[in-house]
């Protein structure tokens, strides 16, 4: 059907000056539920102006973003002869900044159109044509003449229009674009038709920057280039397009602005470059060297192009104690950072200005993260780029698509289709960010999503790239392949047992929300994981998971993903609102708890013991007691006397000594302690559902919800100095409503850590 397409391209081509001049009108966004401050920036001339390819820069370049005629038209139908209005590329149609806020579906196609002049400065040089990204399905024609297409959403794709050029005048671009959503086996992510929940708006057709290069006839094609840190270097490989005499590729590196190295290689064969005293890439020292790659026919440059790189070196290896853990620059480096999604609610996939871009990277580092899963998404090139140079390392989802399995179900038998289309553009995005030292690990699948021969893929993926880790799979479905296993656990935290060769992580967990009037994308029906009423209690939640973290870093918890950079449409369990008008948490709070997490991991001494390994007496009851029954003094000898934990079996994590099934239970127990003065104490506790924690008759924990493993939970207030050497008494409330139900509970002590 596309050949019928592009045979009527010609004669419509006749009829788009006059339909150009008819559509062009002024542009305004259109009104959407929400926007970022961002948005009053954004206009036709100023449309992401930034250079997209911050690694592989040229002088002659010419954006196309700005305003382009569109039309959505029936799928099968031929290219319009008439356009419906214009639309701001690069913002997907389905978005306000666009203009249009219009879906388009599976039934029909998106088509764009625009003039644009050659510079006269470019004549005699290859012209190519750079999409940053389309989703989905592209093709391209310049002045009427069909110019090939691509299929990929998150991949960039080029092609050289010199051919198609006209000698003189505007010159016309038409892109056709045909997009299956979520009714197609194609990579997508969260995208759908009918949002809701933790799915949302779909991006349809251009959403990166649309631009021109000029090159000479023979160029530097792509970069390939690998840090070595412990050879003390790096190898660059230069691959060279386009055709002329034999080549040679010049490197220099340099360190603010001062040559440090410098060699000539040939082109396709890696050049190693040594860096004397080479200044280490990492969170805390994001330090790039500057990179000029000139192409030499004889002792004449003909091409000419600047990058940057970072020395650093990514692996799993073992602490002193034994134990795998994720390391950065052969030391052990504990990662935390949130689950990022990357979302707009004014361009929905396309960030409205380079500033939107770099701002959540830098609240993320202010706010004492040093890392962030990239959640089934793959951002434009800048956005790497500002992790980069802002020190953010990157764990990479691949977008998911295809069918979905359960935790326990065998992995999807995708079509040969659905396979060469993953792998296509998976290499695609792998080749686009090969040259990041902010990106560190590859993860291919998430909870299941499209999950097949995991074992096959990770070693597709290793073959790809083998200087990064990789996620065999985020949560679910672990197949016992790749470098670490990823447990996710709402709200956690939680962590999966320790292994020989693989590190454990928390790939996801917390979730915790908060709906702010006015920076929501719906006024009602918003929803988290777990919901507070104000930013105390959601603080207060949140560093208490952040404090329960700690015990596991000390066991060998190596990486842990917060749920979620911001609130995304209906979902508001964001450390920012959609909007990224304002944080939500008590920001010195938060900042100061995850620093903590890169500290030496405490030394968790047992003070009171769960019944987790060994059963512990308790006094309980399933009537309400009396007042006071929290209090050293209470008499509880006519309560009954049972072995903890109480609760139903098959209930997630629970070691079940004592039935109970009913409503409530009340529990009571005494316990001695030989000193007074100890380091920071700490619940050890699985409770399911609602539970309240008290230590000689003061409140000590009220904890709304329920776990799925025993976890450490910091004491509210000044509950701690309740304690005292002799005798103490420790009482616990837990109400279950529904579901599963258990509760047990016990007292650890934090000491001070040692270096790993």
């Amino acid at each position: 059907m596309r050949s019928s397409i592009w045979i009527s391209a010609l004669s419509a081509s006749l009829v788009f000056v006059a339909a150009e001049t008819a559509a062009d009108v002024g542009w305004q966004p259109a009104k959407g539920p929400l926007a970022t401050r961002w948005a009053k920036d954004v206009s036709p001339d100023n449309a992401l102006p930034e250079h997209p390819r911050p690694q592989m820069v040229r002088p002659a370049w010419q954006s196309l973003n700005g305003l382009w005629q569109y039309a959505i038209c029936p799928k099968d139908d031929p290219q319009p002869a008439r356009f419906e209005g214009r639309i701001l590329v690069p913002y997907p149609v389905e978005s306000a900044l666009s203009g249009v806020m219009k879906p388009v579906g599976p039934k029909n196609r998106l088509w764009y159109r625009r003039t644009f002049d050659v510079p006269k400065e470019w004549s005699g040089k290859r012209v190519l044509l750079h999409f940053g990204a389309v989703d989905w399905d592209a093709a391209v024609l310049l002045n009427g003449r069909a110019l090939g297409g691509h299929k990929g959403g998150y991949d960039p794709f080029t092609l050289d229009v010199t051919e198609a050029l006209r000698e003189s005048g505007p010159q016309e671009v038409v892109l056709s674009v045909f997009d299956p959503t979520n009714t197609g086996t194609q990579p997508r992510g969260k995208q759908v038709l009918k949002p809701g929940g933790i799915w949302y708006t779909s991006t349809t057709g251009i959403w990166q920057t649309v631009w021109l290069e000029a090159v000479p006839k023979q160029y530097v094609q792509s970069l390939r280039i690998v840090p070595d840190v412990d050879a003390g270097g790096v190898r660059v490989t230069a691959v060279v397009g386009g055709s002329g005499p034999e080549a040679a590729v010049s490197l220099v590196a340099l360190e603010e602005s001062r040559e440090v190295a410098q060699k000539t290689g040939k082109p396709g064969e890696p050049i190693f470059l040594a860096i004397p005293k080479a200044r280490l890439w990492s969170p805390d020292s994001p330090f790039l060297y500057d990179l000029k790659v000139r192409l030499l026919e004889g002792e004449k440059p003909v091409d000419e192009l600047a990058g940057y790189f970072g020395m650093r070196k990514i692996s799993v290896g073992k602490d002193r104690e034994g134990v795998m853990r994720m390391m950065l620059n052969n030391r052990v480096l504990f990662q935390c950072g949130p689950l990022d999604q990357g979302f707009w609610p004014d361009g929905l996939y396309t960030a409205p200005t380079d500033a939107a871009l770099r701002y959540d990277i830098e609240i993320t580092r202010k706010l004492g993260f040093n890392m962030a899963r990239k959640h089934v998404k793959v951002e434009p090139d800048r956005w790497y780029y500002w992790c980069d140079k802002l020190g953010l390392l990157v764990w990479q989802d691949m977008p998911s698509g295809d069918r979905y399995i359960g935790g326990r179900d065998r992995d999807v038998q995708r079509t040969a289709e659905s396979e060469k289309q993953f792998f296509a553009e998976f290499k695609g995005v792998i080749d686009l960010l090969y040259n990041h030292p902010s990106v560190i690990m590859w993860v291919p699948f998430n909870e299941g999503w499209g999950q097949f021969d995991t074992a096959g893929v990770v070693d597709w993926v290793r073959k790809q790239d083998p200087t990064r880790l990789v996620d065999n799979a985020s949560g679910w479905a672990d197949r016992k392949v790749g470098d670490v296993h990823d447990v996710h656990s709402y709200p956690g935290p939680a962590m999966p047992p320790l292994e020989e060769r693989r590190a454990a992580v928390l790939g996801e967990f917390g979730g915790l929300g908060l709906p702010l009037n006015g920076h929501t994308w719906q006024a009602e029906k918003n929803w988290g994981y777990r919901s507070f009423d104000n930013p105390e209690a959601l603080t207060r939640a949140y560093v208490g998971l952040i404090y329960a973290l700690q015990p596991l870093v000390a066991r060998g918890l190596s990486a842990a993903v917060y749920t979620q950079t911001t609130d995304v449409e209906v979902e508001v369990n964001g450390l920012m609102t959609y909007d990224r008008a304002i944080i939500k948490m008590d920001q010195e709070r938060i900042t100061a708890a995850n620093r903590r997490l890169y500290l030496p991991p405490p030394q968790v001494r047992t003070l009171v013991p769960t019944s987790e390994k060994e059963a512990q007496s308790w006094r309980y009851t399933t009537e309400k007691p009396a007042d006071g029954w929290q209090g050293p003094e209470f008499d509880d000898s006519a309560w009954k006397q049972g072995h903890g934990g109480f609760g139903r079996e098959a209930t997630p994590g629970a070691v079940v000594r004592t039935r109970w099934t009913g409503s409530d239970v009340w529990l009571r127990r005494t316990f001695t302690l030989e000193r007074a003065h100890l380091a920071p104490v700490m619940l050890n506790i699985h409770h399911d559902e609602d539970a309240e924690v008290y230590l000689n008759g003061r409140l000590a924990a009220k904890l709304p919800g329920f776990t799925t493993s025993y976890t450490h939970w910091p004491l509210e207030g000044d509950a701690s100095k309740s304690l005292r050497q002799g005798r103490n008494t420790l009482a616990v409330h837990c109400r279950q409503t529904q579901g599963g139900q258990y509760i047990d509970v016990g007292l650890v002590e934090m000491a001070e850590g040692k270096p790993k």
